[in-house]
Order: structure tokens, then sequence, then C-alpha cells
């Protein structure tokens, strides 16, 4: 199976601090158990990279360069992505979800993906399946 990785998975995954830390992990484990297919975008690995850094310092953010990226497949936003995010956040009108989860839930349609690690709400409200 395949899944989606979201940034509030991959820094709850890093930070021993976070409220969400044993149960990410613990899922995060199980899904490399189970030989899931870890997907993610380039926008999530942007937004991630500058969290970590910004938070847990380079140490964490080694970790994640070298430890999850090598299994993730990452997609590349492209023009068309990023047009059609961008005038779904404009048309909603909800300045609380971001341009970066826009061009997730498109990402996720494009690619057919239904589930998605993440502790971001608005994923379930779009119709996507959320671990946890």
């Amino acid at each position: 199976m395949s899944i989606y990785i979201d940034t509030s998975a991959f820094f709850a995954i890093l930070d021993s601090g976070d409220k969400f830390y044993k149960e990410s992990r613990d899922i995060f484990l199980k899904l490399i158990e189970n030989e899931e297919i870890f997907h993610s975008s380039n926008y999530i690995v942007i937004e991630t990279v500058v969290l970590i850094q910004n938070r847990l310092g380079l140490d964490a953010l080694r970790a994640f360069q070298d430890e999850i990226i090598p299994i993730l497949n990452i997609h590349w936003v492209d023009e068309r992505v990023h047009n059609i995010a961008i005038s779904s956040l404009l048309i909603a009108g909800r300045k609380n979800i971001s341009f970066i989860d826009y061009t997730s839930f498109e990402m996720m349609r494009l690619l057919g993906l239904k589930k998605v690690f993440t502790f971001d709400r608005h994923f379930k409200e779009q119709g996507f399946k959320t671990l946890p």
C-alpha cells in the first residue's frame, strides 16, 4: 500500500517533546514493517526542513535527511498543481488551511492516494483516510 506523509507527522517523529511523539514513532515503525510505500511532495519537504531547522536544529535536520528522505517518493509540485492549490485556497476562503495543505490535497488526488499519515484534521475534512 501507499501512504502520503504530511509535515505534522514528520515533525512529531523527530521531536521527542511533541505530544504525538510516541504515537507517531509507533505508527511510522509499523508502516515500515508493513512495507508501505511513502509519498510526499517537495513542498512538504521544504516546509518540514524549515520547521526542523528552526525548532529542532541541525542534528534533527540531519536525521531527517539521512534516515527519512531516502525512503520517500518525493513528488514535485508543478505549475498545474501549484495553480490549482492557490485557486482552491482562494475559492475556499479559509485562512486556517495552508497553501501547502492545498498542494498536498491536489497531489494526493493526482496520485490516487487515499491514506495520509498526519495530525492535521484538514485532510479528513477533504475526504482522506488519516492515520492515526
